[in-house]
């Protein structure tokens, strides 16, 4: 009999795989973290979870759990109306010292277009709120942030669009951005929506201005991770480690969405 071939990229191959490991008790324990500066991104589906119940602090108990440095939310707001933010910010900085980054003409939103960036240590130089083209709704949020470990790192926080063609746009509008801003240590890292892969993917837009695409990592849906919506990707080599699912038990159904994490090290680049 012929072998079977795989049709499944490799890392979602690898994912599947590893999910028994995953799922003992001794993997989701702590484990000390390395140093660097740690980045998050994760979609916290309105802090709505796989149980279909609202709990927003539940969401907030993920985010102590991740321990990042800096983390970028998506979809925490409300998405019409006022756009009214649904975490307790207050209790989360005195819990976890995360403070979000400021955004302009938003009374009751925690951020722009769902869109949150929430960091530990450091300074904000410059912040930007980018609304996206295509037929929803869509935004990024461009800050650049001092680090406490030295260094200024770009981060922009985004979340794409369901629509092919509306990604590619996307993508093509935060590149030239990029392009038309002073040179720096760039992260992107959001829900991008994309789960092609290869030649057929918008994210192939990114390759100008970042270089080749990280590995993807399967982060949707929680439950059984499949497809890599969610990203982060550097312009420069080196200055991130491997992406990784936060996968824990409370990840799992706290949002439909698991988060990803990376450590970033400025020092190969002189910051």
């Amino acid at each position: 009999m012929q072998a079977r071939k795989h049709n499944l990229p490799a890392s979602i191959l690898a994912s599947i795989r590893s999910r028994k490991k995953r799922l003992d008790p001794a993997y989701t324990e702590a484990r000390p973290r390395s140093a660097g500066t740690l980045i998050a991104s994760y979609n916290v589906h309105k802090c709505v979870g796989t149980d279909r119940r609202f709990d927003p602090e539940r969401t907030s108990r993920v985010i102590h759990e991740i321990g990042a440095d800096v983390i970028a939310l998506q979809e925490a707001d409300t998405r019409f109306g006022e756009r009214t933010g649904l975490l307790d910010l207050g209790r989360l900085e005195r819990e976890t010292g995360l403070i979000p980054v400021p955004v302009a003409g938003m009374a009751k939103a925690h951020g722009w277009h769902g869109n949150v960036v929430l960091f530990k240590k450091g300074l904000v130089h410059d912040v930007h709120q980018v609304k996206l083209p295509g037929l929803e709704p869509r935004g990024a949020l461009v800050a650049e942030i001092e680090l406490e470990q030295g260094g200024v790192l770009r981060i922009i926080a985004a979340h794409f669009g369901l629509l092919r063609h509306n990604r590619a746009q996307q993508a093509r509008m935060l590149v030239d951005l990029i392009n038309d801003r002073r040179e720096m240590p760039t992260i992107l890292l959001g829900d991008l929506n994309e789960w092609r892969l290869g030649d057929r993917s918008s994210l192939n837009t990114f390759q100008s201005a970042f270089g080749e695409l990280p590995p993807a990592v399967p982060s949707f849906p929680a439950g059984l991770p499949l497809l890599a919506l969610d990203r982060i990707i550097a312009n420069r080599k080196g200055i991130i480690s491997e992406v990784e699912a936060h996968d824990t038990p409370l990840a799992r159904i706290a949002s439909d969405h698991l988060p990803i994490k990376a450590l970033v090290d400025l020092e190969p680049v002189g910051g």
